[in-house]
């Protein structure tokens, strides 16, 4: 099925439908909740609730061209993700300032590129929550600090803070990557 006709026959209930739009679309859901989530089970129980969200939720969603399905499903995802987290406080589950460095040096593009994506995003997995969730939202999300303040329940300066913070952290793992397999 094309993707309108399959976002119109989702909303009118059908189960073959849902059945072909979860098959088409759970692999790429499950890898946006998994840059949130720091690991697979609970990137799995996101990705349920997620679905089941979309499923109830298919009288709001506004065809608005060929790709608009799977951004409106993205964004059902990550709201799920963001309101666990938001409901479990992780922006108060970062590291003390006093545990991370006052200064970093960012690590040359070139370098980084040598880098295989796959270890680049066990990186990201590994952050804190706040800032894996700061750095995903401002990152791929693409999200202003305001925004992020926003979705979070902080302020900007927080947002900031824990985006710098994340950087940091990732800068460093970066470079000792390098260091050890460059």
């Amino acid at each position: 099925m094309e993707e309108f006709e399959l976002s119109e026959q989702c909303r009118l209930g059908n189960n073959q439908a849902r059945k072909e739009l979860y098959e088409q679309y759970a692999g790429r859901m499950l890898g946006v909740c998994l840059r949130y989530a720091g690991n697979r089970d609970t990137a799995e129980d996101w990705l349920h609730d997620g679905f089941l969200k979309i499923f109830d939720s298919f009288d709001k969603f506004t065809w608005r061209g060929e790709g608009s399905l799977r951004a409106w499903m993205e964004r059902v995802m990550i709201n799920t993700a963001l309101q666990y987290l938001r409901k479990n406080d992780v922006m108060n589950l970062s590291n003390p300032l006093e545990e991370v460095p006052d200064t970093y040096e960012e690590p040359d593009a070139m370098e980084v590129e040598t880098i295989p994506q796959k270890v680049l995003m066990q990186f990201i997995d590994e952050l804190p929550p706040g800032y894996r969730t700061v750095f995903n939202l401002y990152v791929f999300e693409e999200k202003s600090h305001k925004e992020i303040a926003d979705l979070l329940g902080i302020n900007e300066k927080s947002s900031a803070s824990q985006l710098f913070r994340a950087k940091k952290v990732l800068a460093n793992k970066v470079k000792e990557w390098i260091m050890n397999n460059g």
